[in-house]
């Protein structure tokens, strides 16, 4: 009896340092005010794209509300922790940030802006599949071409 209680404590010790070594990153919420700090300050450069952030992005626009954007929720999740160093994953809640919302022309959600380090973003919309999101990540933000 005391070898079987010995295994289960035991068992359940390495189950919860295993659990702890498997992290999530969870996208981040974003603000007006943290847009324009790690995004783009659009009233600085009203004319031009300039980009703030230290690594490519994507920004999820999207409304608790929103059937298609509950979709695609978990997949912005799964996102953030595979891509965790390369891109950054943030939110946007348009009925939070209307500012946000109109400076961008969101008219439909889900909304996902991806933004590469040079060059101009690029907007999808809809719940689109993972693999969808992951192929534009790898091939419009990190400049990686899947072999044919």
């Amino acid at each position: 009896m005391k070898h079987l209680v010995a295994i289960v404590l035991v068992m359940i010790f390495t189950g919860s340092i295993i659990a702890q070594e498997i992290e999530t990153v969870k996208p981040e919420h974003l603000t007006v005010a943290t847009f324009k700090e790690k995004v783009f300050d659009y009233e600085k450069n009203p004319d031009n794209w300039t980009f703030e952030g230290d690594l490519p992005c994507i920004v999820d626009f999207y409304a608790d509300w929103c059937k298609p954007c509950k979709l695609i929720a978990p997949i912005m999740e799964e996102l953030a922790t595979e891509y965790e160093g390369k891109i950054n994953v943030y939110k946007i809640n348009t009925e939070q940030q209307r500012e946000l919302s109109s400076v961008f022309g969101i008219r439909s959600i889900p909304a996902v802006l991806f933004i590469p380090m040079e060059g101009q973003p690029q907007m999808s919309t809809g719940a689109l599949p993972k693999e969808s999101f992951k192929q534009a990540i790898d091939e419009f933000l990190l400049g990686q071409k899947k072999d044919q």
